[in-house]
Parts: C-alpha cells; sequence; structure tokens
C-alpha cells in the first residue's frame, strides 16, 4: 500500500470509530511500524484532520468529537459487498431487523454515482449465496425486538416452545445468533430471582411489546 492510499484508508478508520485506537493497533492494522503510524498521525494533523491523543485505559487516537463526518462514499465494488450481504441475510430470513436493513442499503445505492451503480447491478447478477432460508418471524415481533435489542429495554415474548406450549415470559435481549436455518435471540428472564440466559427461537416468538419506553 502506497503512503498516500494508506493515509486515505487510515483517514477512513479513524472516521469509523469514535474511541479511542492505539498505534499498536493501528500498525498491526495497517502492516506498517509504530514509527511509520506516528508520521502518518502527523500527516493527518498538518492536513487539518482533529486528532487527538487519549491517555490511560481505553486510550488511544480518535478524531475529536465535535467533529462532523461528512457524507460516505463507496465504490461499486465496497457496494457491490453490502448490498450483496444484506440482500443475503433478507432472503434467508435471519436477520430480525430487515426493513432498517434495507433502509440502509437503500443509502447505499443512493450513494454511489449513475455509472456505479450500473457497474453495481452487473456485480450484483454475478453474485450468489445458496443456503436453506430460516423459518419467517412476524414483522411485529421483530420491530419490537429490534427496538428491545437497540435501545436496550426489556422485552415481554409470547413463546410457543416444542412441545407447543406456549407460555408468556419477560427478558432482555443479550446478543442475536444467526445460525444457517434459524435465528434466535439469547436473553435473560427478568423477576426469576438470579439472572439465567437462555435462547429463544426467532420463529416460535408469537408475541412482542417493549415493556418501557413505549410510546
Amino acid at each position: 500500500m502506497q503512503r498516500t492510499e494508506r493515509l486515505f484508508a487510515l483517514a477512513e478508520y479513524l472516521r469509523g470509530r469514535r474511541t479511542g485506537v492505539t498505534a499498536e493497533t493501528l500498525a498491526e492494522r495497517f502492516g506498517v511500524t509504530i514509527r511509520t503510524i506516528y508520521r502518518d498521525l502527523d500527516a493527518l494533523r498538518a492536513a487539518a484532520m482533529p486528532l487527538a491523543a487519549e491517555r490511560g485505559r481505553g486510550g488511544g487516537y480518535a478524531l475529536d468529537r465535535s467533529y462532523s463526518l461528512p457524507p460516505v462514499n463507496f465504490t461499486a465494488r465496497e457496494a457491490a459487498l453490502i448490498v450483496a450481504l444484506g440482500r443475503f441475510a433478507i432472503d434467508m430470513r435471519l436477520l430480525p431487523f430487515t426493513d432498517t436493513l434495507e433502509s440502509a442499503l437503500d443509502k447505499v445505492r443512493s450513494a454511489l454515482s449513475t455509472s456505479a451503480q450500473r457497474e453495481l447491478l452487473t456485480r450484483l447478477k454475478e453474485l450468489s449465496f445458496l443456503g436453506v432460508p430460516a423459518l419467517p418471524a412476524r414483522k411485529a415481533v421483530r420491530e419490537a425486538i429490534e427496538r428491545a435489542w437497540f435501545e436496550q429495554q426489556p422485552l415481554r415474548i409470547t413463546y410457543v416452545d416444542g412441545n407447543y406450549l406456549e407460555t408468556t415470559r419477560d427478558v432482555r435481549v443479550m446478543s442475536v445468533i444467526m445460525d444457517r436455518h434459524e435465528t434466535r435471540i439469547d436473553c435473560v428472564e427478568l423477576g426469576k430471582g438470579k439472572e439465567e440466559r437462555r435462547p429463544f427461537r426467532l420463529d416460535r416468538i408469537t408475541q412482542a411489546e417493549v415493556l418501557r419506553g413505549t410510546p
């Protein structure tokens, strides 16, 4: 990687992270010495990029928090991979929050020039993913789970287990697990005295309601 190309990539890397990144991490990421990274950081400062060094645990180099990000520019190659992977997740019913992903993919496409959009369509025709779709989940359930997870809110779900027994549970979503054939939410059940984590299959949740912050 040439220095000019590396400086641009380094600036993009830092723009995508508002938390501190150590010089050692940056050197490993770009395959150069720490001394080279220091020189590159000085060059970015000289180009009026507002870099700050934060000391202590979790510190490192970061952009000033008041720095506003410019519009993101994708190459057709980058956009093709992002859109293809996003479409795969939607088609395979893996991701609970498909509407949000669709909106994001539209923004990726709209960021491209007309010629780049034509190239994107060509590349997408040449890129395919094969797999077994996961079982479908209700739109209202997916929307509630998305909100509960991103906003860190408790969730009330109605769940049908493998014996067709229906129960109502109050949970907090800790993570989302996407397997080849099913999507599960890993949760902590609330009000059980001690916190026990257990997974719930997305397709077996018949109802879901965010418990707090509901307008």
